[in-house]
């Protein structure tokens, strides 16, 4: 976690991000009103806020899944909002990783397979991505589970698995809504202290979304999202 404020390094800066929704009774619905943010190498930035709130709609836009309506959003040195799709989601491939509430893998691929697809994705050959794939799956304890389908695994194995896929090209941040919202306590648990040691081992930046307090405190910093703003900042 942070100490000194001389070793920070942004990575991610959005200002002023505005999003807004059309209702069926055609009234536009305000979701973001004008966010601004940076994110920190190698920090745990989480986002809380009351359900509805707009958290999920900034993950997306952070990590380039939706865009803005109005604002800047910058990556390191790169305007993204410039990018067009396609270079947009060669950039994302590369750079980016994503964790969500529910795992998302493909049902026909075994664990392996669903870690190596992004890598492969990237143009090279199976072969070429397997050894990671594998060192992935043995990092977060699942080498004796690899080649099982995700209707062979339990859900704290399922979400190993999707954490491995988000960090199958090494990516410098790892977008996560509610990563432990759909599982047990007992594997939330361990999907937290994954989360740290990934942090803490390769200096890996997160930004996440979450309910849940466990996974708040191991946050380097929290910020609340209240009726479309920021309007809490916490610094453990």
């Amino acid at each position: 976690m942070y100490q000194n404020n001389e070793e920070k390094e942004i990575i991610l800066r959005a200002n002023n991000i505005k999003k807004s929704f059309l209702l069926d009774n055609k009234l536009r619905l305000n979701v973001l009103k004008g966010i601004s943010l940076e994110i920190f190498k190698g920090e745990i930035f989480e986002i809380v806020g009351a359900s509805g709130a707009g958290k999920s709609t900034l993950l997306h836009i952070l990590g380039t899944i939706d865009k803005p309506d109005e604002g800047e959003l910058y990556f390191e040195d790169i305007n993204l909002l410039n990018l067009k799709d396609e270079e947009l989601s060669r950039f994302r491939n590369k750079n980016i990783g994503f964790v969500f509430q529910f795992h998302h893998l493909l049902p026909e691929f075994t664990a392996l397979e669903n870690v190596v697809i992004p890598m492969m994705i990237d143009g090279r050959s199976f072969e070429e991505c397997k050894g990671r794939a594998i060192e992935l799956l043995d990092y977060v304890g699942l080498s004796e589970r690899m080649n099982h389908k995700p209707s062979e695994l339990s859900g704290g194995e399922l979400q190993r698995v999707a954490i491995s896929r988000a960090l199958a090209n090494s990516p410098k941040i790892i977008f996560a809504d509610e990563p432990t919202g759909n599982l047990d306590t007992k594997n939330s648990q361990s999907i937290i202290e994954l989360i740290k040691n990934l942090n803490r081992n390769f200096n890996q930046t997160f930004v996440i979304v979450t309910h849940n307090p466990e996974l708040v405190q191991i946050a380097d910093r929290v910020r609340e999202i209240k009726d479309g703003i920021l309007v809490s900042s916490q610094i453990n």
